[in-house]
């Protein structure tokens, strides 16, 4: 921004410039030009003075870089991108764009050999968690391994974070590092986490999660616990007699509906809050059933009595 010219100091100095030259204002008038022409404007800075002209006002221009030349196509060969404006001479890639997957027109290779593979979308996400960081929230004082470990606990301890996820899974890296026992239930556990975690002496549980139920247990609108839901009607009324008499309402876990997740749930293996279900011997299976030990085949011993008037019916 130019500097602003006090008028009182203009005047003085018009003044001046008149009294002192009484034989130039004698001859000719002095014109506004060869007044302000004498004009300077007196600028302090610390480490010298310094004297700009008025006439700054016909040099002010944008600082370097402030300013982008636009490109602008089709506007003439001048510009450097018109007639063509960049595309080339001919081609398909000058008329329009072309897709990526474009293969020149031919039958696609997805068409012609298929697709490979398969991708389940509807699969459940989890979210995992190592041993080593679960030993390492211990040390910190963030998790209590005298108590029993659920996703409440994981979820507001901060080790995964507040996403809630379809359920969380236990791997192993870093199983040599544990060094106590705990007691943890969650959606899944990997076979090396489970015979790490009850080798020190702890316990395994695993329990059918969805997003909204973890939602709900971590805000306390749910209990954590181990047990399915009681089929029967004789169940029907102490359910109700306790919901009833309940001071806050509780919502249920959920338990699994699909093949999956019942099978999963109903094996041993995997440490399932289901696998008490099932009878010696049966399998965890839905559909197929563990072969049974079929009894022996014991032959006959008793020898048929023979009549003496079939042997004499016979000829030979």
């Amino acid at each position: 921004m130019p500097p602003r010219l006090p008028l009182a100091r203009a005047a003085r100095c018009c003044s001046e410039m008149a009294i002192g030259a009484p034989s130039m204002f004698a001859t000719r008038p002095a014109s506004l030009v060869s007044l302000f022409a004498a004009l300077s404007v007196q600028t302090q800075t610390k480490p010298q003075s310094q004297t700009r002209s008025a006439s700054i006002l016909a040099n002010l221009s944008d600082n370097r870089g402030a300013y982008h030349k636009r490109i602008r196509k089709g506007r003439g060969a001048s510009s450097g991108y018109g007639k063509t404006s960049g595309r080339g001479m001919k081609g398909q890639k000058q008329h329009g764009s072309v897709h990526p997957w474009f293969q020149g027109g031919q039958t696609p290779l997805i068409v012609s050999h298929g697709r490979k593979g398969f991708e389940n979308l509807r699969a459940d996400k989890m979210s995992e968690i190592n041993l080593d960081r679960i030993q390492a929230w211990i040390d910190a004082g963030r998790l209590d391994p005298t108590k029993k470990i659920t996703p409440r606990e994981l979820i507001l301890s901060g080790i995964i974070g507040r996403s809630y996820k379809d359920g969380i899974k236990i791997l192993a890296r870093g199983k040599t590092g544990l060094k106590m026992p705990i007691d943890i239930m969650v959606s899944r556990v990997s076979a090396a986490a489970i015979e790490a975690i009850e080798a020190v002496g702890g316990k395994v549980t695993t329990r059918y999660y969805t997003k909204e139920s973890i939602k709900r247990l971590v805000q306390g609108d749910s209990i954590s616990t181990d047990k399915p839901l009681p089929v029967g009607a004789e169940h029907v009324a102490d359910i109700l007699e306790k919901a009833r008499s309940a001071k806050k309402h509780y919502y249920r876990l959920p338990d699994p509906t699909s093949r999956w997740d019942i099978e999963y749930y109903r094996d041993p293996a995997h440490r399932g809050y289901l696998s008490h279900t099932l009878k010696p011997g049966e399998s965890p299976s839905l559909y197929f059933k563990v072969p049974g030990v079929k009894a022996a085949f014991v032959k006959s011993t008793k020898a048929k009595k023979v009549n003496a008037e079939d042997l004499d019916e016979k000829l030979f």
